[in-house]
């Protein structure tokens, strides 16, 4: 059970901190407004994945074993991908995550709009968190209940640190964001090995 646990707030706090369009969206919002008004933005994942889960979940418990390998499979260099891109604004500036202010008052319910059109929920959850899902679910639901939870704790909870730390941005955001982008390079890297090897030990136990 702490392995899921683990996994799902390693994986929740990598997600977090890369650069994104929802990641532009609060810290703009910060920028703008401050931290006590986009605070309530940190629980927008709560309501945009809902939708989001629903979908993946009901694909891919229709589909044979050997494809969901298949996806877990593409889920670990997807993993891959996603660090080497961390990497590269680790060593590079994130800057990019900072949109310009936007000068209305933004709600919770917008920042969840603004998730549910983002394509990266749709990816995590296709790739890695759903066969990773269903994987706990199969061993334990209470496995699965822990590896959701500590995902949407850990992803709440860094959102909004990350809302802080824009609003402190000109005393020492950009640094700590740098040093969490290099962290969250690690964590996916550790990620996509486990992801693969499972995938792996999987193939070896169906030959």
């Amino acid at each position: 059970m702490l392995s899921y646990a683990i996994l799902g707030a390693a994986y929740a706090f990598a997600a977090a901190v890369q650069p994104g369009q929802f990641q532009a969206y609060v810290v703009s919002q910060a920028i703008a407004n401050g931290w006590r008004r986009t605070m309530p933005a940190a629980l927008a994942p709560l309501l945009s994945d809902v939708f989001i889960v629903v979908l993946v979940l009901a694909i891919l418990t229709q589909i044979p074993l050997l494809f969901l390998l298949v996806l877990r499979l593409v889920g670990g260099f997807f993993l891959l991908y996603l660090a080497w891109g961390a990497f590269r604004t680790y060593r590079g500036t994130v800057e990019s995550m900072a949109a310009p202010p936007s000068a209305a008052h933004k709600t919770v319910l917008e920042a969840a709009f603004v998730n549910i059109l983002n394509p990266n929920p749709y990816l995590a959850w296709a790739l890695v968190l759903g066969p990773l899902l269903l994987e706990a679910w199969k061993k334990s639901p209470s496995y699965g209940v822990v590896l959701v939870a500590a995902f949407y704790l850990t992803i709440i909870v860094a959102t909004a640190a990350i809302i802080l730390l824009a609003a402190l941005a000109r005393s020492f955001g950009p640094k700590v964001s740098r040093a969490l982008v290099g962290i969250s390079a690690v964590a996916l890297v550790c990620f996509a090995i486990y992801q693969l090897s499972a995938v792996s030990m999987a193939l070896v136990e169906m030959g």
